[in-house]
C-alpha cells in the first residue's frame, strides 16, 4: 500500500470479519484493448497498489496524435505493460503529445516521467497538483519509502498538506514534521535506493474548474473535484456525454477520503459528488479502476448513502467510545484488515464532519486529538 487510494470500505463495527468479495477495481489487468467511447481506447495496466488490480489508462486520439490519461505506476512492470498495450493499439510513443493526470497518486502519475522523456509530452493537471511536493520542500528529490507501513503514512500526510501551510498542518496533525524529517534523514543517509515513487512530474498545462481543454479534436470541460485528493480533476465532454472520473467516482468501490487535509474534506467530497451528478447528458463514465458505467447519479447517491451510514456508526458508538483517539473511532468503521493510516485518515474526515456540524467535540491529546460524539 502506498497513498490514500480507493479501497473496499466494507469494514464492520467492533472488528467482525466478513468474506472478501472481489470488486471490479480489484480485477487483474486485461491485455485486451477496447474502445470504450468514440476515439477513446482503454489500456489496462497492472498494479498491486492498495489492493487494486489495475489502472485504466485511456488513449484519446486526435489529429495531432494521442493524449494518455493516468499512465500507471512508476515501476518497470507498469512501463513495460504500457509499451506492450501501446504497441498492440498501434500508438507510437512519439505520437503521445499530452499526459493528463487526474490526481497526485503514483498509480496515476507514475508513468508520466518516462512518457515525457520518450515523447516530450505535455503534462496536464489541475492547478492544485504538486502542492504537497512543494510544501515538503524536498528539492524535487524523488522518494520511495522502504516498507509498506511508511508508504501508507506517506500517502496520508501528503494528501493532508495539499491545502494547508506547514504551521497549520503541524497543529492539525503533529506527525507531519517528524515524518518529513524522517524522509529527509533517509535521503541524507542513503537509506532509500530506488526513490521514484514520490517524484511527481511538473505540469506544463494547468487548468481551473470549468476551463475548456481540447482533447480528441473536441472540447472537454475541466471539473475540479477535491475530496479523494486535494487536486483531483475530472474531465467532461458534453458533445459525447463522457466523463473521465478518475478516482472521484468508481463503479463498485467507495473512494478513500483524504481526511488530514484541513477543513471538511468529507463535505467537500460529497459536494463534488453532487457537482458531477448534475452534469447534463452523461452517457458513459470512464473510471480509473473498474469498468465503464452509465448511471452516474445513481452511483453518486450510493456513495453518499455509504458515508451517511458511516457517520451514523460513529453516533451509535458514542456511548461506548466516550472521549477516544482517532485510532479507537476507526475500529467502529473498519475491519482489522483495513485499519491503519488510510482508515485513520478517513475516520478523521468523518469525525471532523460531525464536529463542524456541532455533533462532536475535539480536544488535544498527547498525539493528535481525541473526539467525543453526541449520541
Amino acid at each position: 500500500m502506498f497513498m490514500g487510494e480507493a479501497q473496499d470500505h466494507s469494514g464492520h463495527a467492533h472488528g467482525a470479519e466478513a468474506p472478501r468479495v472481489l470488486r471490479q477495481e480489484q480485477e487483474d489487468a486485461s491485455t485486451e484493448i477496447t474502445e470504450v467511447a468514440r476515439g477513446i481506447l482503454r489500456l489496462q495496466l497492472p498494479t498491486d497498489f492498495t489492493g487494486l488490480g489495475h489502472v485504466n489508462t485511456y488513449a484519446i486520439e486526435d489529429s495531432r496524435g494521442f493524449t494518455l490519461v493516468d499512465p500507471g505506476l512508476p515501476s518497470d512492470e507498469s512501463w513495460a505493460a504500457l509499451q506492450d498495450r501501446m504497441r498492440d493499439a498501434n500508438i507510437p510513443l512519439a505520437r503521445v503529445h499530452t499526459v493528463y493526470i487526474t490526481h497526485s497518486h503514483p498509480d496515476h502519475f507514475g508513468g508520466a516521467h518516462r512518457l515525457v522523456e520518450s515523447s516530450n509530452a505535455d503534462i496536464l493537471t489541475s492547478t492544485m497538483f504538486r502542492k504537497w511536493t512543494d510544501l515538503l520542500d524536498l528539492n524535487e528529490t524523488p522518494l520511495e519509502p522502504l516498507d509498506p507501513a511508511d508508504a501508507s503514512e506517506a500517502g496520508t500526510i501528503l494528501d493532508a498538506i495539499g491545502s494547508t501551510d506547514e504551521a497549520e498542518m503541524e497543529q492539525s496533525f503533529p506527525g507531519f514534521k517528524a515524518f518529513r524529517d524522517r524522509i529527509r534523514a533517509a535521503i541524507a543517509d542513503g537509506r532509500i535506493e530506488e526513490v521514484s515513487w514520490m517524484k511527481a512530474p511538473r505540469p506544463t498545462i494547468v487548468v481551473d474548474d470549468a476551463q475548456r481543454v481540447r482533447m480528441g479534436d473536441r472540447d472537454w470541460v475541466a471539473v475540479f473535484t477535491p475530496g479523494h485528493t486535494h487536486d483531483h480533476l475530472c474531465m467532461w465532454n458534453p458533445e459525447d456525454g463522457v466523463l473521465l472520473s478518475g478516482d472521484h467516482v468508481l463503479p463498485t468501490i467507495t473512494p478513500h477520503i483524504a481526511g488530514f487535509m484541513g477543513g471538511d474534506p468529507l463535505s467537500n467530497y460529497l459536494h463534488n459528488l453532487d457537482k458531477v451528478a448534475q452534469l447534463e447528458g452523461i452517457t458513459t463514465v470512464l473510471p480509473a479502476h473498474g469498468h465503464p458505467f452509465t448511471d452516474l447519479s445513481g452511483r453518486c447517491d450510493a456513495i453518499k448513502d455509504h458515508h451517511a451510514s458511516r457517520l451514523q456508526l460513529l453516533v451509535d458508538a458514542s456511548m461506548e467510545a466516550g472521549w477516544a483517539p482517532i485510532t479507537k473511532w476507526s475500529e467502529f468503521l473498519f475491519s482489522p484488515r483495513s485499519r491503519g493510516p488510510m482508515a485513520d485518515s478517513e475516520t478523521y474526515a468523518h469525525l471532523e464532519n460531525l464536529r463542524l456540524a456541532g455533533k462532536a467535540e475535539r480536544r488535544p491529546a498527547d498525539e493528535g486529538f481525541e473526539y467525543r460524539v453526541e449520541s
